[in-house]
């Protein structure tokens, strides 16, 4: 776990004042008291994503070595933009995966907190002699998810302009604003500013967005079929399992990167026969990581959830990377006679490769 700054705690600290409930490491915000709307029940929320961490890297080499270790184009990375990236195993398997965005001195990766030691301390072996320094920046920031039909005009203060796209970015004295995938019909941006801006901004914020858990944020990604890597999935997936190339995190003319070749054979020979799949879960107890089960094949499992968040009316949300032939049929978690799974268009088409 990264250490946490004075102003972070502060952050943390103001937080805890307004009613939020951490989890026992204090970290990760749990929400804001029984009283509290369910986070699923939210149209328009704010949400501190105190969960994620930010790696930044610095130097001459910054771009360049970071373009050799991930599955996106970091070197034409705009500081007007942000995107999506994977970070494999040789075998090509998604050990992380990154909200990236750069300034004119530094490059952003954001991901799990509880992954990012592991994950900094990999990239750190590989740096060598490259000009390329790894820093913890999300230690002395906080990040505020907004979402929903109030969202643009709470951030009009600070943000005349919003980002007018899904990952495009702005950035003014007040921070970076990024605006993310939008989710059930609605704009959603990442405000990344400092603890005190924050703190100072939050009673603004709370007369048109409703302050709730990460929770409700991680609903809209999962409606948004945006993939998240965790600790229960590193290593399961080729990006194409979890349709990280069809939302724009994999760049197949950039150069070689750690399962460079792996990704672009799954890309290019034969049709893909799994992706991620939006699905409806009879169960409020889904396990990221949890296998599932196709009713016509119940010896072996056909797929995994990839993510998961309860739902309310005793069900889950969830991404499901499985095999395409079985979502014709009846698929259940856990077991061929677990709860069932019923699945749902997502956002964007499973197309095919090219």
């Amino acid at each position: 776990m990264t250490e946490l700054t004075a102003s972070t705690s502060v952050w943390l600290d103001f937080l805890k004042q307004q009613g939020a409930q951490f989890d026992a490491d204090g970290i990760e915000l749990q929400g804001f008291g029984p009283t509290a709307p369910a986070p699923e029940s939210l149209e328009s929320f704010m949400a501190p994503l105190t969960g994620l961490g930010i790696i930044g890297v610095t130097g001459d080499d910054a771009a360049s070595f970071l373009h050799s270790q991930l599955t996106n184009d970091v070197e034409r990375l705009d500081t007007s933009v942000a995107r999506l990236a994977g970070y494999c195993s040789p075998k090509g398997r998604m050990l992380a995966s990154f909200l990236m965005w750069r300034n004119p001195e530094t490059i952003f990766l954001q991901l799990p907190r509880t992954l990012q030691p592991a994950i900094q301390k990999r990239l750190q072996m590989f740096v060598m002699r490259a000009k390329a320094k790894l820093s913890d920046q999300g230690a002395s920031t906080a990040v505020i998810g907004l979402a929903g039909p109030a969202a643009k005009n709470s951030l009009a203060e600070w943000y005349p302009v919003l980002p007018a796209e899904p990952y495009a970015k702005i950035d003014n004295a007040n921070g970076t604003l990024i605006r993310v995938a939008d989710s059930s019909g609605s704009a959603r941006y990442q405000w990344i500013t400092s603890p005190e801006l924050a703190i100072a901004a939050w009673p603004k914020l709370a007369q048109h967005l409703t302050p709730t858990s990460p929770q409700a944020w991680r609903l809209a990604e999962i409606r948004a079929g945006v993939p998240g890597i965790t600790a229960s999935t590193q290593e399961q997936f080729v990006p194409q399992m979890i349709n990280f190339e069809l939302i724009g995190g994999v760049n197949f003319k950039k150069g070689c990167y750690p399962g460079q070749e792996i990704v672009a054979r799954s890309q290019y020979l034969g049709k893909l026969k799994r992706r991620a799949m939006l699905a409806t879960v009879d169960s409020d107890a889904v396990a990221v990581g949890a296998e599932v089960f196709a009713a016509a094949d119940p010896g072996q499992p056909c797929g995994m959830v990839v993510n998961a968040e309860r739902a309310g009316e005793g069900r889950s949300l969830a991404l499901v990377e499985m095999k395409l032939a079985a979502a014709d049929g009846e698929v259940h978690l856990g077991a061929a006679d677990g709860p069932a799974l019923h699945f749902h268009d997502l956002p964007y088409e499973l197309a095919d490769p090219q």
